[in-house]
């Protein structure tokens, strides 16, 4: 039985193409290395003695950067290729990841996060095509579900990792080992990966579909405010909650690790069997995002929960399979959402949603606990993923339609 268990596990992850595995092996490289981006608000915080407000401020700026990267990255996928893109950002934000440590004042973090992340975030589109290149059509939503276990397993020993180096040299570390693991990471991808151009999309192909363009595509806005709801909760985790583990519970650094550390190993072993039984039974999409954003205002609401430090481990395993549900669908939904040749532009604006959501999560979490302390923010984060829970039926009706 077992045995059986772990055979169908195992077949799970069959069928992919050389490329993929080795964009799953760089992706694991560079996200075990992303130790800064768990830590930030801390580093500003206690490391630099910034103002909420500063720290906000600096986050903001993250976002800007992620947004307006998200943007070019998809445009210029579109017009020059994913490949040149993707080298690009990951060799030159790895430079700049070495070189931020030595920028301390508030001004100059403001900026200089801002144009990392112009950088850094070009990334994202690029990959999501590539993805739609080198994976076979009936693979891509595993592809993308076999990336994204590289991304949480690097995030699982990422952070412990991470509160280790600060508990033991400081924060500076992290920057070093930040910037190096994407130069890494990159320079296999260019050694052992050749680019492949898209397949040429026929005027006919093109001539056959509708005229859709993404800024009509009604259902799309409606999805895209759905998936910066789920960022915004998603990001809580980067943002307002390593320093309610602290000041709240008075968890370590390497404490706060290990939470993350068992997001990761969650994901890394149950995602992939989930995406699978979800393709065999062709389970709708956008009812697998309905049912993860749930599982995330379930884990906002359980942080009321302030007098007993086992409630994070609680709230950590139902956002980890809110995250699990959501993610990849929502993935899946934006990419199939697409006309052929707009991918770029469409995943474009669907990474873009992400950013935003990074930029609002920072804002209004460290607004509310400024203000009113960190319960007024979990309720307030609680009630948000509710209407927008509500807005994915309205959504799972309109598509319906749509379909008859």
């Amino acid at each position: 039985m077992l045995l059986n268990a772990f055979q169908r596990y195992i077949n799970n992850f069959k069928g992919f193409s050389r490329e993929i595995w080795i964009l799953t092996l760089v992706t694991f490289i560079n996200r075990t290395g992303t130790m800064v981006l768990p830590f930030l608000s801390k580093y500003l915080k206690e490391d630099l003695h910034f103002s909420y407000d500063q720290v906000k401020w600096v986050l903001i700026c993250f976002g800007l950067g992620s947004m307006i990267g998200s943007w070019l990255g998809g445009k210029l996928s579109d017009k020059i290729g994913f490949y040149k893109i993707m080298i690009f950002s990951l060799f030159t934000s790895g430079i700049s990841f070495i070189l931020l440590q030595y920028i301390t004042n508030f001004i100059g973090l403001c900026i200089g996060m801002f144009l990392i992340m112009v950088i850094a975030d070009m990334f994202r589109p690029a990959m999501f095509v590539s993805l739609g290149v080198y994976a076979k059509p009936e693979n891509r939503t595993r592809a993308l579900t076999l990336v994204r276990l590289a991304i949480n397993l690097g995030f699982a020993a990422g952070p412990a990792l991470a509160g280790i180096i600060i508990m033991t040299g400081g924060y500076s570390g992290l920057f070093w080992v930040d910037g190096i693991t994407c130069i890494v990471a990159i320079s296999i991808f260019w050694l052992l990966v050749k680019e492949k151009k898209r397949e040429p999309v026929h005027q006919e192909i093109i001539d056959s579909q509708p005229n859709k363009s993404v800024f009509t595509d009604a259902p799309f806005w409606i999805f895209l405010f759905i998936c910066t709801v789920t960022g915004i909760l998603f990001f809580q985790l980067f943002t307002t909650l390593p320093l309610y583990h602290k000041e709240q519970f008075n968890l370590t650094e390497f404490q706060s690790g290990l939470l993350l550390m068992l997001n990761g190993l969650i994901i890394f072993f149950s995602e992939m069997a989930i995406v699978s039984y979800v393709e065999r039974k062709q389970i709708d999409k956008v009812k697998m995002v309905t049912y993860g954003l749930l599982a995330m205002t379930i884990s906002m609401f359980l942080l009321l929960v302030d007098f007993w430090a086992g409630i994070l481990i609680v709230m950590m395993i139902f956002m980890s399979f809110g995250e699990m549900f959501a993610f990849p669908f929502s993935n899946s939904f934006a990419m199939s959402r697409a006309p052929k040749g707009h991918e770029g532009r469409y995943m474009a604006i669907f990474t873009m949603s992400y950013s935003l959501a990074h930029i609002l999560s920072s804002n209004i979490g460290f607004e509310i606990v400024d203000l009113k302390g960190y319960q007024a923010n979990w309720f307030f984060m609680g009630v948000l993923g509710f209407f927008a829970f509500l807005l994915c039926l309205y959504l799972q009706k309109i598509l319906a339609e749509e379909n008859n």
